[in-house]
């Protein structure tokens, strides 16, 4: 979540300028003389990464899912922070399951840190009634990330009064530049025919710690996320998506809690094959942070997606918000004539 993130920028706003107050910001981060509080990035699409939402979702499509998503925030902050994932899930009707990789690379600095991970997921689906199937999904992750210690500038290198780096820094460097570690979660999405699904996911069951110094308090935080969305068809006036050529509205909501900070996200997409456009706010309690903006295309299997957040938050607007950009490819590896139905997770696209 952004908060920790957030705090840490306002805190040296007065004081420097913005290249080296944000790199400052990543060695608080690090936990050198404090305790830390490592944070996932988060997407604005967030359906648009399914996976990474909850493990529930791997398989939850009718065919193979090709996932690409890239989110570029505060680039007027000297490429502040960049992420990159991958995903792919499929279904096996056989034996009502689905599973899934994902791979993600986050660049914080203008890769002054840099985590890598990749992980596995395995979901099981469970029909409970006609109406009702329950999906139950698991993931295992192993987590690297690694210092390049020559692009840190620390507070004794700063000249006060002109704000100019006059030498070598007195801070002691870590013993090693890499970390690693693995990590689980779970998660659980219902589904009610096409008409809502719910579901909720805990990452970091294990808290694994994420420090460069030997400090115990440096953990990866426990984040524990809600999510659920309703389908209201506005062409027929019902609920549930019954023909593409619809006007489908499908109010979502997502809510995170990590460590002490909670972020809430209210919205709505609107689509009219093959255009979806969307709009949320996200609010993380403590402050306003954005409001989002979506515009989204469906072409037969592929989708394309694009949003732009608005800040709202004390960064401002010279910090030149996030940019994010989705592409999805739903595609078969089963011949047509052998394929099982499966229940697909009717939620939002973006």
């Amino acid at each position: 979540m952004y908060n920790c993130r957030l705090k840490t920028e306002i805190k040296f706003h007065a004081l420097m300028s913005k290249q080296i107050r944000f790199i400052i910001a990543i060695v608080i981060l690090l936990g050198s003389t404090l305790p830390s509080f490592a944070q996932d990035p988060q997407f604005s699409q967030f359906y648009a990464n399914p996976l990474y939402l909850n493990p529930a979702f791997a398989g939850s499509a009718q065919c193979g899912r090709l996932n690409l998503n890239y989110r570029n925030q505060w680039p007027g902050l000297s490429n502040a922070y960049a992420t990159y994932n991958v995903s792919y899930d499929q279904s096996l009707p056989g034996i009502n399951s689905g599973f899934g990789i994902l791979a993600m690379s986050d660049q914080q600095g203008d890769g002054a840190l840099a985590r890598t991970s990749a992980a596995a997921f395995y979901t099981y689906k469970l029909k409970v009634s006609e109406a009702v199937v329950i999906n139950f999904g698991v993931n295992g992750a192993f987590y690297q990330e690694h210092l390049n210690w020559d692009k840190l500038v620390f507070a004794d290198q700063i000249n006060s009064a002109t704000g100019e780096i006059t030498g070598p820094t007195n801070e002691t460097p870590p013993s090693s530049f890499n970390i690693s570690a693995v990590d689980f979660s779970a998660g659980a999405i219902m589904t009610y025919f096409d008409l809502f699904n719910v579901g909720i996911a805990v990452d970091h069951l294990t808290q694994p710690k994420l420090s460069f110094y030997d400090n115990p308090d440096s953990r990866l935080d426990m984040k524990i996320t809600g999510h659920g969305s309703v389908n209201i068809n506005i062409t027929q006036g019902i609920l549930g998506s019954y023909n593409p050529d619809d006007i489908i509205l499908q109010p979502s909501i997502l809510y995170m809690q990590q460590g002490k900070f909670h972020q809430l996200n209210a919205g709505l997409y609107v689509t009219k094959y093959p255009f979806v456009v969307g709009a949320y706010y996200r609010h993380n309690f403590q402050n306003p942070d954005a409001a989002i903006v979506l515009v989204g295309l469906k072409f037969d299997n592929v989708r394309f997606g694009y949003s732009y957040d608005i800040t709202m938050s004390n960064v401002g607007g010279k910090a030149g918000g996030a940019h994010e950009i989705s592409l999805a490819w739903d595609f078969c590896i089963y011949k047509e004539q052998k394929r099982r139905h499966i229940r697909a997770i009717n939620a939002p696209s973006f």
